[in-house]
């Protein structure tokens, strides 16, 4: 199940997730295991520090208060599952799915979702650090009321994605595709590379005034007095 979000004219609204979960069990401990299935369980303040659980499934979890540092979840699936106060440096989800996902208030450091696919995914609060998603696939995604420090979406494909009242600073579109992609809502705007891909997105007219000296810049304009 899920809904769409309001868009405005012109521009459609991303899919939030609505993700019900099923009566939980608890999960035992034990480290992770590449291709291991984890379905139905109750992930709570869990230390996953270097493990690897690279290519395994996480279906209908909540995962709540849990380390990352340095996790190995290249390949992984995570679907109908909720993921609150996360925490981790370098948590490697490269190539990863992650759909119908609700994560909130992480904190992430260097996160790697380069090549990842994420549908239907809702990320709030929280503040999440160099979040890598080059060449990564994006469709009903909402980012709300959180902090993304440089964020690289470097050839990324952008469908269906909103930015609101979350703080984007750095952020790199370099070689990106957006498809109504809404940044009216970010409560900052800051973009240090792939101004010419915003061509798919909506901004403000105050964004635009605020990114006026960098497009100025770019283009060779010279604005005095």
């Amino acid at each position: 199940m899920a809904r769409r979000a309001a868009g405005g004219t012109g521009v459609k609204g991303a899919r939030r997730p609505e993700v019900r979960l099923p009566v939980l069990e608890p999960y035992e401990g034990g480290e992770l295991e590449p291709d291991g299935d984890y379905d139905g369980l109750d992930l709570r303040e869990a230390d996953f520090t270097g493990q690897d659980g690279s290519g395994a499934r996480f279906m209908d979890c909540a995962v709540t208060g849990c380390t990352l540092d340095e996790t190995r979840l290249r390949h992984a699936r995570v679907l109908d599952s909720v993921l609150t106060g996360v925490r981790g440096v370098g948590t490697d989800l490269a190539e990863a799915t992650l759909r119908d996902v609700e994560l909130t208030d992480a904190r992430l450091g260097g996160p790697q979702l380069h090549g990842a696919v994420l549908e239907r995914v809702l990320i709030r609060g929280g503040k999440i650090d160099c979040l890598n998603l080059r060449t990564a696939r994006l469709r009903d995604v909402v980012f709300e009321g959180c902090v993304l420090v440089e964020p690289d979406f470097g050839g990324a494909r952008l469908e269906r994605v909103e930015f609101v009242d979350c703080a984007l600073k750095g952020a790199d579109f370099h070689a990106a595709t957006l498809t109504d992609v809404d940044l009216r809502g970010a409560a900052s705007l800051e973009i240090s590379g792939g101004l010419d891909r915003l061509s798919g997105a909506v901004i403000s007219t105050a964004q635009l005034l605020d990114l006026a000296p960098v497009l100025a810049a770019q283009w060779g304009i010279r604005v005095e007095g």
